[in-house]
């Protein structure tokens, strides 16, 4: 988010806390103040910077001093004592999704719920569409909010985990003891979010291992610890199990603890039929308990008659049938995207510069990249007009001018407005390099209006791609109503890619839907969505969701140069 967007957002609470409270005064203050915000074409922070918030109309020193300390601390004292001065329940109905002070009241108050327990129960016995201004579909959108919120407490981003399982490995790679290590379950199958982390670490001295493992700075608190398994919480209550294996028979358990349920039970049913036994501990003849193979994944997948199969795919979604055919893909690699076609800068809510972005997207070995900052149409993220669009596109054509073997390409992120038209005109459009046509508003149209709607945008000519085109943000928000298969139609007909979108809490299209896409001749383009150098990296995660969406080398638009 960025540094305008949060604070408009919690002077909004702030303002609707107080009309509640019927404190009207400042709440009309208050609200004044986040408009004002919201419509800066320059970032807050710079007018921070510059001593000049009070110049700001409507903006006194008291408002001031909420907005300076939520850019210093992301969070408002003020906000904080409001919520504590609300009635019991309501702070806690406001940890979901759409449920804001005012509604959250309607429920306690009308209800006489404190919970969001009591809540659930309440939309599953249909009580909340009797209310005033709710029916049946607030309250299923009410259930989805309480699911998502659920969800978020057991599993985390698999973008916010990858950092945790590189130091982690580092760590335990800093013994001598350790010959193989990896982090099975659907972290190596690289599903979008992970309840725990199973570490497998291969060793002949279990003891030193298994010592090394809970010496591991980060942990928190230690479960459990045995010779052979340990189990301990990192912080944010990440459970970590550890399991300390025998060399020869690490490939049984990597194949095992990586799962799917469902991958493995087809397996084992495979293998019963060709007269074996399958396990965490090998292969094995079921007539007379001979271990068959243990050591790597591929010998056991082979002598189950079929090539081995890489972990994204291994859901039981036809792996298994393809992998007997000898049919699997040849699955996009990790490096072999060249660019990436989505990231933002300073010119509009990115943290740096055109340059800063090139360097780093250097780094991670890329040979492109497009600028597509957004347009105008979102001021809360300081979109580029027409003017500001041709001034960025003479500093790209001055950057490229240095490079050698590298180019940035002029793009924007242009938004498809509420009647399917762009935010530019054709006119502009023309002269980019890449156009990343999406949607920033209007997500609760039904889905007869947001199909045509993005439908409309892959008929402009200049369209390259749709952007996160299901706008779903995951643990937050649902995807909006939409036709999917109708959209992928018409991108097909008219050449129009579809995003995946890296970005940890996005990762859009999903893999099922990529897959989808690719069933239906659709180009898919891969996008960190970056807003800071190191977020360049997201790029990977983009690159796995099309690896679960079976996905190859020619199905991707940033494959080529």
């Amino acid at each position: 988010m960025s540094s305008n967007a949060e604070v408009a957002s919690i002077l909004y609470e702030i303002a609707e806390i107080l009309t509640i409270k019927n404190d009207r005064f400042r709440s009309r203050a208050y609200q004044q103040a986040a408009q004002r915000i919201t419509s800066l074409t320059e970032d807050v922070k710079k007018i921070r910077e510059n001593g000049t918030l009070e110049d700001i109309p409507g903006i006194g020193k008291s408002i001031s001093a909420t907005i300076i300390e939520i850019l210093d601390y992301g969070q408002s004292t003020i906000l904080e004592e409001l919520k504590e001065s609300l009635p019991k329940g309501v702070q806690e109905l406001m940890e979901l999704e759409g449920i804001g002070p005012r509604i959250a009241m309607k429920f306690v108050t009308e209800l006489k719920i404190v919970n969001i327990d009591q809540l659930e129960q309440a939309a599953k016995e249909g009580k909340i569409r009797d209310l005033r201004g709710f029916g049946e579909k607030k309250e299923a959108n009410i259930l989805q909010s309480i699911k998502d919120y659920k969800n978020r407490q057991t599993r985390f981003l698999l973008g916010s985990i990858l950092p945790v399982v590189d130091e982690m490995v580092l760590w335990m790679k800093g013994s001598s003891s350790v010959n193989k290590i990896e982090v099975a379950g659907s972290f190596r199958r690289k599903k979008e979010t992970v309840g725990d982390l199973d570490l497998l670490v291969a060793s002949n001295n279990v003891d030193e291992s298994s010592e090394r493992f809970i010496s591991m700075p980060p942990i928190e608190r230690i479960v459990s610890h045995g010779p052979t398994r340990s189990t301990v919480y990192l912080k944010g209550h990440l459970q970590v199990d550890c399991r300390i294996i025998k060399p020869e028979a690490y490939g049984a358990a990597l194949q095992y603890f990586t799962g799917s349920k469902e991958h493995n039970v087809k397996l084992r049913t495979i293998g019963v039929k060709l007269g074996y036994k399958l396990n965490e501990y090998g292969l094995f003849n079921r007539e007379n308990d001979e271990l068959v193979a243990s050591e790597t994944e591929e010998e056991i997948y082979n002598l189950l008659g079929m090539d081995w199969i890489p972990p994204e795919l291994r859901e039981n979604r036809g792996e298994i049938e393809a992998a007997l055919e000898r049919r699997l893909p040849h699955l996009i690699g990790y490096n072999e995207v060249k660019g990436d076609l989505h990231l933002h800068t300073n010119w509009s809510d990115g943290t740096a510069s055109i340059f800063e972005m090139v360097e780093a997207a250097k780094s991670y070995g890329l040979k492109y990249i497009a600028i597509c900052d957004h347009s105008k149409s979102l001021a809360i993220a300081h979109g580029l007009d027409e003017d500001r669009l041709s001034k960025q596109g003479k500093e790209i054509d001055k950057i490229n001018k240095k490079l050698d073997d590298f180019k940035v390409l002029k793009g924007i992120e242009c938004d498809i407005k509420a009647d399917g038209n762009l935010d530019f005109p054709k006119s502009v459009l023309k002269d980019l390099d890449f156009v990343v046509a999406s949607i920033h508003s209007g997500f609760k149209n039904d889905e007869k209006t947001m199909t045509e709607r993005i439908i409309s945008a892959i008929h402009n000519d200049h369209v390259s791609t749709i952007g996160h085109p299901t706008g779903r943000i995951i643990q937050k928000r649902s995807p909006y109503q939409l036709n999917l298969e109708k959209v992928m139609e018409a991108a097909a007909q008219q050449k129009v890619g579809l995003e995946i979108n890296g970005f940890p809490d996005r990762l859009d299209l999903d893999d099922i839907s990529t897959r989808k896409a690719k069933e239906l001749g659709v180009k898919l383009s891969i996008g960190s969505d970056a807003h800071a150098p190191s977020q360049i990296n997201f790029l990977k995660l983009g690159i796995s969701v099309a690896r679960r969406g079976w996905l190859e080398y020619n199905d991707v638009i940033n494959t080529k140069f």
